[in-house]
Protein backbone atom coordinates (compact mmCIF):
# COMPACT_ATOMS: atom_id res chain seq x y z
CA UNK A 1 0.00 0.00 0.00
CA UNK A 2 1.82 3.30 -0.98
CA UNK A 3 1.78 5.67 2.15
CA UNK A 4 1.12 9.21 1.57
CA UNK A 5 2.75 11.68 3.42
CA UNK A 6 0.52 15.03 4.43
CA UNK A 7 1.14 17.89 3.46
CA UNK A 8 2.77 20.70 5.51
CA UNK A 9 1.05 23.69 6.56
CA UNK A 10 2.14 26.68 5.97
CA UNK A 11 0.93 30.04 7.78
CA UNK A 12 2.29 33.67 6.97
CA UNK A 13 3.38 35.02 9.92
CA UNK A 14 0.77 37.89 11.35
CA UNK A 15 2.76 40.96 10.73
CA UNK A 16 2.91 43.47 13.28
CA UNK A 17 1.07 47.15 12.12
CA UNK A 18 2.41 49.90 14.17
CA UNK A 19 0.87 53.57 13.88
CA UNK A 20 3.58 56.08 15.20
CA UNK A 21 1.70 59.14 15.94
CA UNK A 22 4.64 62.16 16.63
CA UNK A 23 4.82 65.18 15.12
CA UNK A 24 8.60 65.90 16.26
CA UNK A 25 10.70 63.94 13.59
CA UNK A 26 13.54 63.14 15.51
CA UNK A 27 11.67 61.20 17.47
CA UNK A 28 9.77 59.37 14.72
CA UNK A 29 13.18 57.95 13.96
CA UNK A 30 14.06 56.36 16.73
CA UNK A 31 10.60 54.55 17.13
CA UNK A 32 10.60 53.65 13.76
CA UNK A 33 13.88 52.14 14.39
CA UNK A 34 12.99 50.60 17.60
CA UNK A 35 10.13 49.05 15.80
CA UNK A 36 12.15 47.39 13.17
CA UNK A 37 13.98 45.87 15.60
CA UNK A 38 11.14 43.33 16.62
CA UNK A 39 11.17 41.97 13.27
CA UNK A 40 9.49 42.19 9.91
CA UNK A 41 6.58 45.07 10.60
CA UNK A 42 4.65 47.66 8.61
CA UNK A 43 5.20 51.23 10.24
CA UNK A 44 2.41 54.22 9.21
CA UNK A 45 2.93 57.90 10.10
CA UNK A 46 0.37 60.01 10.60
CA UNK A 47 0.32 63.31 12.05
CA UNK A 48 -3.58 63.63 12.67
CA UNK A 49 -6.83 62.09 13.28
CA UNK A 50 -8.18 62.24 9.42
CA UNK A 51 -4.81 59.94 8.72
CA UNK A 52 -5.26 58.07 11.71
CA UNK A 53 -8.76 56.65 11.44
CA UNK A 54 -8.75 55.02 7.62
CA UNK A 55 -5.55 52.88 9.59
CA UNK A 56 -7.36 51.95 12.26
CA UNK A 57 -10.62 50.61 10.11
CA UNK A 58 -7.70 48.84 8.07
CA UNK A 59 -6.13 47.45 10.91
CA UNK A 60 -8.06 47.41 14.08
CA UNK A 61 -5.32 45.75 16.40
CA UNK A 62 -2.46 47.99 15.53
CA UNK A 63 -0.07 49.57 17.68
CA UNK A 64 -0.57 53.24 18.17
CA UNK A 65 2.48 54.65 19.53
CA UNK A 66 1.14 58.29 20.35
CA UNK A 67 2.23 61.62 21.67
CA UNK A 68 -0.98 62.82 23.27
CA UNK A 69 0.04 66.26 23.77
CA UNK A 70 0.97 67.43 20.34
CA UNK A 71 -1.55 65.00 18.56
CA UNK A 72 -4.80 67.03 17.47
CA UNK A 73 -7.21 65.81 20.43
CA UNK A 74 -9.24 67.82 21.63
CA UNK A 75 -9.25 66.34 24.96
CA UNK A 76 -8.92 62.87 26.84
CA UNK A 77 -12.79 61.86 25.72
CA UNK A 78 -11.59 61.21 21.88
CA UNK A 79 -8.85 59.14 22.98
CA UNK A 80 -11.56 57.01 24.90
CA UNK A 81 -13.88 56.97 22.08
CA UNK A 82 -11.13 55.65 19.49
CA UNK A 83 -10.51 52.93 22.14
CA UNK A 84 -13.69 51.70 22.12
CA UNK A 85 -14.40 51.51 18.63
CA UNK A 86 -11.62 49.78 18.21
CA UNK A 87 -11.11 47.97 21.45
CA UNK A 88 -8.20 45.67 20.16
CA UNK A 89 -5.64 47.95 19.54
CA UNK A 90 -2.99 48.98 22.03
CA UNK A 91 -1.46 52.29 22.69
CA UNK A 92 1.88 53.42 24.12
CA UNK A 93 1.26 57.09 25.00
CA UNK A 94 4.32 58.56 25.05
CA UNK A 95 4.44 62.36 25.77
CA UNK A 96 7.02 64.95 27.81
CA UNK A 97 4.56 65.57 30.78
CA UNK A 98 0.78 64.51 31.47
CA UNK A 99 -1.47 65.47 34.21
CA UNK A 100 -1.67 63.63 37.15
CA UNK A 101 -5.44 63.11 36.64
CA UNK A 102 -5.04 62.02 32.97
CA UNK A 103 -2.39 59.36 34.00
CA UNK A 104 -4.96 58.08 36.53
CA UNK A 105 -7.97 58.53 34.31
CA UNK A 106 -5.89 56.71 31.46
CA UNK A 107 -4.60 53.48 33.18
CA UNK A 108 -8.55 53.17 34.89
CA UNK A 109 -9.65 53.11 31.33
CA UNK A 110 -8.38 50.03 30.39
CA UNK A 111 -5.20 47.33 30.15
CA UNK A 112 -4.85 48.92 26.25
CA UNK A 113 -2.92 51.77 27.65
CA UNK A 114 0.97 51.46 28.29
CA UNK A 115 2.67 55.61 29.53
CA UNK A 116 6.14 55.75 28.96
CA UNK A 117 8.30 59.43 29.15
CA UNK A 118 10.29 61.08 26.56
CA UNK A 119 12.57 62.23 28.88
CA UNK A 120 13.16 58.95 29.99
CA UNK A 121 14.47 55.79 29.55
CA UNK A 122 15.12 54.42 25.81
CA UNK A 123 14.83 51.47 27.53
CA UNK A 124 11.29 51.84 29.02
CA UNK A 125 9.96 52.68 25.02
CA UNK A 126 11.95 49.37 23.86
CA UNK A 127 9.54 47.68 26.27
CA UNK A 128 6.84 49.44 26.47
CA UNK A 129 6.78 48.61 22.25
CA UNK A 130 7.44 45.17 23.45
CA UNK A 131 4.79 44.46 25.54
CA UNK A 132 2.08 46.22 23.74
CA UNK A 133 3.36 43.50 20.86
CA UNK A 134 2.29 40.56 23.43
CA UNK A 135 -1.01 42.58 24.19
CA UNK A 136 0.03 43.73 27.40
CA UNK A 137 0.50 46.93 29.00
CA UNK A 138 3.57 48.69 30.50
CA UNK A 139 3.87 51.96 32.60
CA UNK A 140 7.18 53.45 33.43
CA UNK A 141 8.64 53.77 37.22
CA UNK A 142 8.13 57.81 36.77
CA UNK A 143 4.71 57.59 36.03
CA UNK A 144 4.01 54.74 38.51
CA UNK A 145 5.31 57.48 41.31
CA UNK A 146 2.73 60.49 39.61
CA UNK A 147 -0.05 58.19 40.00
CA UNK A 148 1.22 57.15 43.73
CA UNK A 149 1.57 60.62 45.09
CA UNK A 150 -1.53 61.74 42.87
CA UNK A 151 -3.65 58.84 45.29
CA UNK A 152 -2.09 59.80 48.63
CA UNK A 153 -1.79 64.02 48.20
CA UNK A 154 -3.19 65.72 51.30
CA UNK A 155 -4.92 68.95 49.43
CA UNK A 156 -1.83 70.41 48.40
CA UNK A 157 -2.16 74.16 48.23
CA UNK A 158 -0.46 75.04 44.75
CA UNK A 159 -0.18 78.23 42.75
CA UNK A 160 -2.00 77.50 39.72
CA UNK A 161 -1.80 81.52 38.73
CA UNK A 162 -0.36 82.02 35.48
CA UNK A 163 2.75 84.57 34.97
CA UNK A 164 1.82 87.23 32.71
CA UNK A 165 4.75 85.63 30.77
CA UNK A 166 2.44 82.10 30.25
CA UNK A 167 -0.27 84.33 29.85
CA UNK A 168 1.09 85.84 26.63
CA UNK A 169 2.53 82.32 25.45
CA UNK A 170 -1.13 81.15 26.02
CA UNK A 171 -2.26 83.65 23.62
CA UNK A 172 -0.11 83.32 21.15
CA UNK A 173 -0.59 79.30 21.43
CA UNK A 174 -4.66 80.21 20.85
CA UNK A 175 -4.24 82.09 17.58
CA UNK A 176 -2.09 79.07 16.55
CA UNK A 177 1.55 79.43 16.42
CA UNK A 178 3.58 77.06 17.08
CA UNK A 179 6.58 76.65 19.75
CA UNK A 180 9.25 77.23 17.35
CA UNK A 181 7.38 80.24 16.26
CA UNK A 182 7.06 81.78 19.59
CA UNK A 183 10.39 81.35 20.65
CA UNK A 184 11.47 83.80 17.34
CA UNK A 185 8.94 86.46 17.98
CA UNK A 186 9.59 86.56 21.71
CA UNK A 187 13.61 86.11 21.32
CA UNK A 188 13.80 83.52 23.31
CA UNK A 189 14.96 79.96 23.05
CA UNK A 190 12.75 76.73 22.51
CA UNK A 191 13.52 75.36 24.98
CA UNK A 192 12.51 78.30 27.63
CA UNK A 193 9.08 78.52 25.32
CA UNK A 194 8.63 74.97 25.97
CA UNK A 195 9.21 74.90 29.58
CA UNK A 196 6.29 77.77 29.64
CA UNK A 197 4.20 75.85 28.04
CA UNK A 198 4.75 72.51 29.95
CA UNK A 199 3.91 75.11 33.13
CA UNK A 200 0.84 76.25 31.51
CA UNK A 201 -0.65 73.00 30.84
CA UNK A 202 0.61 71.73 34.51
CA UNK A 203 -1.17 74.91 36.12
CA UNK A 204 -4.45 74.77 34.42
CA UNK A 205 -4.27 70.87 34.58
CA UNK A 206 -4.41 70.14 30.80
CA UNK A 207 -2.69 68.41 28.42
CA UNK A 208 -3.17 69.63 25.09
CA UNK A 209 -3.25 72.82 23.24
CA UNK A 210 -6.69 72.29 22.47
CA UNK A 211 -7.89 72.22 26.35
CA UNK A 212 -5.66 75.33 26.86
CA UNK A 213 -7.16 77.34 24.26
CA UNK A 214 -10.18 76.38 25.21
CA UNK A 215 -9.41 77.73 29.03
CA UNK A 216 -7.99 80.91 27.16
CA UNK A 217 -11.34 81.00 25.36
CA UNK A 218 -13.47 80.88 28.48
CA UNK A 219 -10.83 83.14 30.08
CA UNK A 220 -11.69 85.98 28.19
CA UNK A 221 -7.87 85.77 26.73
CA UNK A 222 -8.72 85.59 23.43
CA UNK A 223 -11.17 86.85 21.35
CA UNK A 224 -13.20 83.42 19.95
CA UNK A 225 -13.69 85.48 16.58
CA UNK A 226 -10.11 85.61 16.38
CA UNK A 227 -9.53 82.14 17.03
CA UNK A 228 -9.94 79.33 14.57
CA UNK A 229 -8.64 75.30 15.28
Amino acid sequence: MQTISPKKCTFAPVMTHFILADNQGLTRIGLQSLCKSLGECRVDIVTGKKELLPLLRMDEDAIIVLDYTLFDFVDISELFILHQRFPEAMWVLLSDELSSDFVRRVTLESQVFSIVTKNGEVADIDKAIRMAVRHKRFICQSVTEQILAYTYRKDPKEDNRLSATEIDILKEIALGKTTKEIASERHSSFHTVNTHRKNIFRKLKVNTAYEAIRYAIRAGLVDYTDYSI
